[in-house]
């Protein structure tokens, strides 16, 4: 059956009398589910049907209709048309509605960002689909399938800052694994960007060492930018995996990455010639990989790692000498190096700049400000709910039948006092 002007005059007149209260959007979403075939078959008129509906009150009609305008293929000079009242839906939509159909709403919010990406213009998308996150999500606990597609957009539009927002939130629920595995590699890229070096080891570390039973291409380069940040943040990689990493990562993931694990190899001889001769070598594979920045930037860390061996063992340096031992190019070289690490905080430093000598300080935080208090309370206070959260956690799953009985299939292996009991209010 083909929409026409009088089975979408009687489609409209059916959203606008059923959009009120609950019962009416439930008997609305029935009818709307019962006529998707009729709602893929003319474009035009369903586009040009849009401005008969208010995007906040008729929220639940007016996706199913939008979501099937983008189904249609779009002329790229006729996509900003299709842009500018997907953004204005998703701002406007009822929470309430569009979580009658969370499938249709992701749907339009991916083929949202996707158009926005084949228009080159990912900025458009980042406002919108981080107000799409928030009215998908039930708590900020909970991961959506659009925080990755949110990332990659602020990955793109290089609003680092942004996608911080997001990566700020404590996360203890998702659906798929994958959603899991790309909010985490997307959200490391963030953190790079944004020079939050310890945030995105933490991201990719996840990634790595997250349950699973199959190596996957995400994991792979996930893997090879916690090796580069490592170097950069660390100064140093342990090629050791955790005890609680996958047994199909710890036999695989290092196959993959051998040049970036050789690249660790000489940079731990904090030889910068052999390290610059060995980014030469393999510059083809880095640029493939999109990772030569990051090797560029862990080049640049060891002039740093070589500069903070110094003030271990001088007090004062002139910068001629610095730029010798650290083998940089003159004592300008060298005395941007320390200007740059003295407002990093990597070093406590003062330059005189009459004689060139860098005098070498002690680090001047006394662990007693009202800040520093601050922050030791708020780590103390999260780590409390943290801790809650584990155990409720905790409690929940060893009342799980699948849990329990999969459990029980191990102890037959194990001996039985290799395992916790389950908590005596448990108790079946």
């Amino acid at each position: 059956m083909n929409l026409n002007m009088n089975s979408m005059e009687s489609l409209l007149a059916q959203i606008q009398a059923l959009s009120s209260t609950a019962s009416d959007q439930a008997q609305l979403h029935s009818f709307l589910k019962q006529s998707e075939e009729l709602l893929h078959s003319d474009f035009s008129l369903l586009f040009s049907s849009l401005p008969q509906l208010d995007p906040s009150q008729h929220s639940l009609g007016f996706l199913y209709i939008l979501e099937a305008c983008t189904i249609f293929p779009v002329a790229k000079e006729q996509i900003n048309e299709l842009l500018v009242p997907i953004a204005k839906f998703i701002n406007l939509c009822d929470v309430e509605q569009i979580r009658m159909a969370p499938d249709k709403f992701i749907t339009l919010c991916k083929r949202f960002k996707e158009l926005v990406i084949s228009l080159e213009a990912p900025i458009r998308g980042v406002a919108s689909m981080l107000t799409a996150i928030r009215k998908l999500q039930s708590s900020s606990e909970q991961l959506t399938t659009l925080h990755a597609d949110f990332l990659l957009l602020c990955i793109l539009a290089k609003c680092y800052k942004t996608g911080i927002s997001v990566l700020e939130d404590d996360i203890y629920e998702t659906d798929q694994p994958r959603d899991y595995f790309l909010y985490c590699y997307y959200g490391g890229m963030v953190c790079i960007g944004q020079k939050q070096f310890l945030k995105a080891l933490e991201l990719l570390h996840n990634v790595v060492t997250a349950p699973m039973s199959t190596l996957n291409a995400i994991a792979i380069e996930a893997y090879k930018k916690y090796i580069l940040v490592s170097l950069i943040h660390l100064g140093q990689f342990s090629t050791s995996f955790p005890k609680y990493t996958s047994s199909v990562a710890q036999r695989n993931l290092k196959n993959y990455c051998q040049p970036y694990l050789e690249l660790s190899n000489s940079y731990g001889t904090g030889k910068i010639s052999e390290l610059e001769t060995f980014v030469q070598t393999n510059q083809e594979k880095f640029e493939t990989d999109n990772n030569l920045g990051l090797v560029m930037q862990v080049v640049s860390s060891m002039y740093k790692r070589n500069i903070q061996r110094l003030t271990q063992t001088y007090l004062t340096l002139s910068l001629q000498d610095i730029a010798n031992t650290v083998q940089l190019r003159g004592p300008k070289e060298a005395e941007m190096h320390v200007l740059q690490m003295i407002e990093d905080g990597q070093i406590y430093a003062t330059i005189n700049q009459k004689d060139g000598m860098v005098r070498f300080l002690e680090d001047p935080e006394q662990y007693k400000t009202c800040g520093m208090i601050e922050h030791i309370d708020s780590s103390i206070k999260r780590l409390m709910v943290l801790s809650k959260k584990l155990t409720s956690m905790d409690e929940l799953m060893s009342c799980d039948p699948m849990y329990l009985g999969k459990v029980g299939k191990e102890r037959q292996r194990f001996d039985f006092d290799d395992f916790d009991g389950v908590p005596q209010k448990f108790t079946i």
